[in-house]
């Protein structure tokens, strides 16, 4: 039925349009799996790879579609849910801002006003 499904394809058809094409994959899914069973033909059998990477590519794509719905939907927000917001690693997430790396104490402060940086003129 369907040979090879392209992704940029998918990108253009509607969340509906995915969802059906999705249940006949995985209709013709089912049909290949009851004749591996029963002792199809190997050229048949050769194509539950390829239906078994259109449904991922169709899932994959109406993934994206739903989740950049909703960071146009949380745009503006002050805080973001967990899934969208960024991954990077444990420690970076855990890092200090670089407000909060730059500041200095009180005493600092009061130790930087009273001894500046002394500034030296070297002879040419």
């Amino acid at each position: 039925m369907v040979k090879e499904i392209k992704a940029y394809q998918l990108r253009t058809k509607s969340k509906s349009e995915l969802m059906s094409q999705l249940g006949e994959l995985k209709q013709e899914l089912q049909t290949l799996r009851i004749a591996q069973v029963t002792g199809g033909a190997p050229a048949r059998l050769a194509k539950i790879g390829s239906i078994r990477k259109s449904i991922a590519r169709v899932l994959t794509v109406t993934n994206q579609i739903t989740k950049g719905k909703l960071r146009e939907k949380f745009a503006g927000e002050k805080f973001l849910p967990i899934d969208l917001r960024e991954k990077k690693t444990r420690a970076i997430r855990r890092r200090l801002t670089k407000e909060q790396a730059a500041k200095k104490t009180v005493k600092q402060i009061k130790k930087d006003a009273y001894f500046p940086k002394r500034v030296y003129a070297v002879r040419a």
